[in-house]
C-alpha cells in the first residue's frame, strides 16, 4: 500500500526543492558535503532529517529535527487513600500503572554541520572529551576518507587503505584538537565492507526515530546513535554547540 520510486539520478545534482516536496529525507553512502547541503536545505524548510551509515562493525545515525514537539505517555501519579490494611506507608505517593496521560514535549536540534565542527580545544568541550563516544572520532576519519577517495574502505585494497587510514586519522584528529592518539592503530582492522547484523541493529533504529518524528510519538534520539559491534552495544550523544 506504499507508492514506491526510484530516481537514478544523483542526490548531489538535486535542485533545492526537490528535497521541500518530503516529510522527512534520509542519506546514506553520501559525502559529506552533500550531507551537510541536504541537511542545511531540510533544516531552513522544517524537514526531518536523518542520515547514517555502516563502516564494518562500526555504524550510526544522525537526526536533525529542527524544533520537534512529540507527546509521550506517562503514567499517572496517585495518592493512595489510607487504610487500616496499608500501615505507614499508605500516605507515600504511589504510581498506578493502570491510567496514564499524555504530555506534550518539545526539543531543538542543531545541525550536521555544527555537530561535526565542535571546538574541543574549549574548557567544555575538553571536560566532556572522556565521556565521549570514540565512534564520533572515526565517524569524522571515515568521512574524510570517502571525500578523499569518494568511496569507503575496500578490502580488496586493505594495504594501501589502511595506510591511508591512519594518515587520515592524525590529521583529522590534530585539526579538532584531540590528539590522534585518541584513535588507537587497530581502528582500521573493523571498519571495513558492511557487517550485515550491524546493518540490522542501524537500520532498525534509524527506521524507528524515523516513525516516531513522523508521528511526533515519544522522545526522539538526540542527536548521534553510535553502534559498536565488537562491543556489541549502542549509545546515544548528543554534540554540538554549548
Amino acid at each position: 500500500m506504499v507508492d514506491v520510486k526510484a530516481d537514478p539520478k544523483g542526490v548531489e545534482s538535486k535542485p533545492e526543492d526537490f528535497f521541500t516536496q518530503f516529510d522527512a529525507v534520509c542519506l546514506t553512502c553520501c559525502s559529506r558535503d552533500v550531507m551537510v547541503k541536504v541537511d542545511q536545505i531540510c533544516h531552513k524548510n522544517s524537514i526531518k532529517f536523518f542520515t547514517g551509515d555502516i563502516f564494518g562493525y562500526h555504524g550510526y545515525m544522525f537526526a536533525n529535527l529542527g524544533e520537534h514537539e512529540f507527546v509521550e505517555e506517562k503514567t499517572k501519579v496517585a495518592k493512595v487513600s489510607p487504610g487500616v490494611e496499608d500501615g505507614p506507608d499508605a500516605k507515600k505517593v504511589k504510581l498506578d500503572s493502570s491510567e496514564t496521560t499524555m504530555v506534550k514535549k518539545r526539543v531543538v536540534f542543531c545541525q550536521l554541520k555544527e555537530a561535526l565542527a565542535i571546538d574541543w580545544s574549549s574548557e567544555k568541550a575538553t571536560a566532556a572529551l572522556k565521556r565521549t563516544a570514540l565512534d564520533y572520532f572515526l565517524l569524522q576519519v571515515l568521512l574524510k576518507f570517502r571525500t578523499d577517495k569518494g568511496r569507503d574502505p575496500l578490502p580488496e585494497s586493505y594495504a594501501t587503505d589502511t595506510e591511508l587510514l591512519l594518515q587520515i586519522r592524525s590529521d583529522v584528529l590534530d585539526a579538532l584538537g584531540v590528539g590522534a592518539d585518541l584513535l588507537p592503530d587497530s581502528f582500521v582492522s573493523y571498519c571495513f565492507s558492511e557487517m550485515a547484523p550491524v546493518c540490522a541493529v542501524v537500520g532498525g533504529v534509524l527506521g524507528q526515530e524515523i516513525v516516531k518524528a513522523l508521528s511526533q510519538r515519544d522522545p526522539p534520539l538526540n542527536n548521534f546513535f553510535f553502534f559498536d559491534g565488537i562491543k556489541g552495544n549502542g549509545v546515544v550523544e548528543c554534540l554540538g554547540p554549548s
